[in-house]
């Protein structure tokens, strides 16, 4: 080996280094390339439409004239433009300033952040909570904080990618049970039996299929079995539940669910954040040893006071969280009867089941010359043959503009042979 490497260095002795550099460069522009031209190939492209205007059920965007319904964001309550949520967050920016320049624990930590982890906490009736830069970052600080190679985790297959990293940064073992599949989970509880802790991780409401977890049989096997159950509430918390509090909420087990993680990018303002609410312990450990909290800067103080207003506003009235239920079933008995398959029940993901990756993607762009802003989902982000145009309908979207959307559907659907 000692040879090996006299001769390569001899050989290269006579390359000067400049060149290559250079050599080294177009190699890996040419890799690129050829992964860039597999992914156009295969009709799995992923273009980003340049918004102009503030989010909200209708926006501007770029090169398109007029205005354009807007059926694809996670603004599920309306309150990304809400003016008081924009007020809110215009007055922390000015008495707060832009940003802390810090991480928490150095000189990061503000009396708002303090007072919105209390709210958060109060929201769920969990003894505390812990703020993150998103729940992404919450997901990959939870698992590797409190998880041993003494313990275990159970995870469900589809669980969202950001679970799925945290899951493969700790050390416990780990068991994937197949979705929604209580049999499997019992099997796989009865196996993880032999491990100090024994973590149920699911998400609350699955964001590509718009079903839920049934976490009445979940934290009932949870129970008999000895194991906590963690959930993420990224897409129900703020309008699933009598009162928006999430799925724990909607089926009853909101004192038998030990962790949630969930987001401000959503329903709660639409800005970023993140944040893990449970046990007091829990919290306290995360603060000591959760990497994206340590190393990452403290939340803007606009980002917080727009959160924290958003909060205060679903806290002070749940008549929006009413109104989501009839308008989801309006837009999905439509599309039933119009002939799509919809996945999912009852909630306002509302993904139309198309399997093929290039009809999804030219039905989108054909939606959207009829003023409908909607996006095709295939591969990686959802399974290879299960594509579909993910529908998200919002709390400030009209009767008119759901029945404006499905005959939009109607019309592409039946260019695309997607309908009769």
């Amino acid at each position: 080996m000692m040879w090996a490497g006299r001769v390569l260095r001899a050989a290269l002795s006579g390359v000067p280094r400049g060149r290559r550099a250079q050599s080294a460069l177009a190699q890996l522009r040419g890799i690129l390339e050829e992964e860039l031209e597999g992914i156009r190939g295969a009709g799995t492209w992923k273009s980003e439409r340049v918004i102009t205007s503030r989010q909200g059920p209708r926006i501007h965007v770029d090169g398109i004239s007029g205005g354009i319904l807007n059926f694809c964001a996670n603004n599920y309550l309306g309150l990304s433009s809400h003016p008081e949520v924009i007020q809110a967050g215009l007055q922390a920016l000015e008495e707060f300033g832009a940003g802390l320049s810090s991480v928490r624990f150095i000189c990061g930590t503000q009396s708002i952040h303090k007072d919105l982890e209390a709210k958060i906490a109060r929201f769920h009736q969990r003894e505390d909570a812990i703020l993150y830069p998103s729940c992404f970052d919450a997901n990959a600080g939870l698992f590797e904080a409190l998880l041993t190679p003494e313990d275990a985790v159970l995870s469900d297959e589809l669980n969202h990618a950001s679970i799925i990293d945290g899951i493969r940064l700790c050390k416990a073992h780990k068991y994937r049970y197949r979705h929604l599949d209580m049999a499997d989970l019992e099997a796989k509880l009865q196996e993880a039996q032999k491990h100090r802790l024994r973590l149920v991780a699911t998400d609350g409401a699955f964001s590509m299929d718009g079903d839920i977890a049934p976490l009445q049989e979940i934290c009932c096997l949870a129970s008999q079995y000895g194991a906590l159950v963690f959930v993420d509430e990224c897409h129900a918390t703020g309008f699933l539940g009598a009162t928006g509090r999430g799925t724990d909420e909607l089926l009853g087990v909101m004192d038998q669910v030990t962790i949630i993680n969930s987001t401000l990018g959503k329903a709660l303002g639409g800005a970023s954040g993140g944040y893990t609410t449970g046990p007091g312990s829990l919290v306290s450990l995360l603060r000591q040893r959760a990497r994206p909290y340590l190393f990452s800067n403290s939340l803007p103080p606009a980002v917080v006071g727009c959160a924290s207003k958003a909060l205060d506003l679903l806290m002070e009235s749940s008549a929006v969280v009413q109104s989501m239920a009839a308008k989801t079933q309006r837009f999905r008995s439509k599309m039933e009867a119009a002939g799509f398959t919809i996945s999912g029940a009852s909630h306002p993901i509302c993904p139309v089941m198309l399997g093929d990756a290039r009809r999804a993607s030219c039905m989108a762009d054909d939606m959207l010359k009829r003023g409908i802003f909607v996006i095709g989902f295939s591969y990686p982000v959802v399974p290879e043959g299960k594509a579909r145009i993910r529908v998200q309908i919002s709390a400030v979207h009209s009767e008119e503009d759901i029945d404006r959307c499905v005959e939009a559907f109607v019309e592409v659907g039946r260019l695309h042979g997607a309908v009769p």
